[in-house]
């Protein structure tokens, strides 16, 4: 029997090369946020036979994996209902709520930190988008941190705002929901919700983390797409940046 060598598939952790590899029904269920459930077979059925159900079984949870998330989101695809943040304390002394910006015809959402070079690199971009859309006033930009430790706290985060003058809101959230309720890995991670309040784009904001290097933008025509009450042609892309430090949970030893 001939054996393919595994790839890895983006952002899954989970590696594959066809029919010819198999995945344990633990990591599957891990990745898929289910409880394993071993497989039972009647008596007599042969082990081919066996091999062909776990084959199906597992080309059926790929399909569903397909259905239930984005090409490069672990949580959300295109289409869906964009999750909603509310009472979130930011830089300007105030709570906000995603239900405040409900005259807007674009929400751009953005997963960012103080701690990450890349994130930083981002922020004289970040107020040159709100520059150019602040005369329409169609489009708001929101920042999110979820990040824990002290260079991320709440007010060291007033401080960066009031030193870059940030002309949009910079919004903290200690429990990490946000975040993980819109399947963000990465700062800087971008979201672009359409006036119905569904995700119309989601990853990187361009091609490049060098503005000068940049030569492909997504922000901007998804952006334009959803005020034009079009699909952005490009509804996905590969975010890029230092991954968001989310609290893991310690295992209890057993005695």
């Amino acid at each position: 029997m001939m054996f393919l060598r595994p790839r890895r598939f983006a952002n899954t952790g989970l590696t594959g090369a066809g029919p010819a590899t198999i995945v344990s029904s633990s990591v599957l269920a891990a990745t898929a946020g289910r409880r394993a459930v071993p497989a039972t077979f009647p008596v007599g059925v042969t082990p081919v036979n066996r091999l062909v159900f776990a084959f199906c079984w597992l080309a059926a949870w790929m399909a569903a994996s397909v259905l239930q998330a984005g090409e490069f989101n672990p949580a959300l695809k295109i289409g869906d209902p964009a999750p909603a943040w509310s009472n979130l304390p930011g830089t300007d002394d105030q709570t906000h709520s995603l239900a405040d910006l409900k005259d807007k015809d674009a929400v751009v959402v953005v997963f960012t930190c103080n701690s990450c070079p890349i994130a930083t690199d981002y922020e004289d971009r970040l107020i040159d988008f709100v520059r150019r859309h602040a005369d329409t006033g169609r489009v708001a930009l929101v920042a999110i941190n979820v990040n824990k430790i002290e260079e991320d706290s709440l007010p060291n985060m007033k401080k960066r705002a009031a030193a870059k003058h940030f002309s949009f809101p910079y919004l903290y959230d200690d429990s990490q929901k946000i975040a993980k309720d819109y399947g963000a890995t990465y700062t800087p991670e971008f979201f672009v919700l359409d006036k119905n309040r569904r995700i119309a784009f989601m990853g990187g904001m361009d091609d490049n983390n060098d503005p000068r290097l940049a030569k492909v933008n997504y922000l901007d025509p998804a952006v334009a797409a959803v005020l034009a009450g079009e699909k952005p042609q490009v509804a996905e892309a590969q975010a890029r940046g230092c991954m968001i430090r989310y609290d893991r949970k310690r295992r209890r030893k057993t005695p």
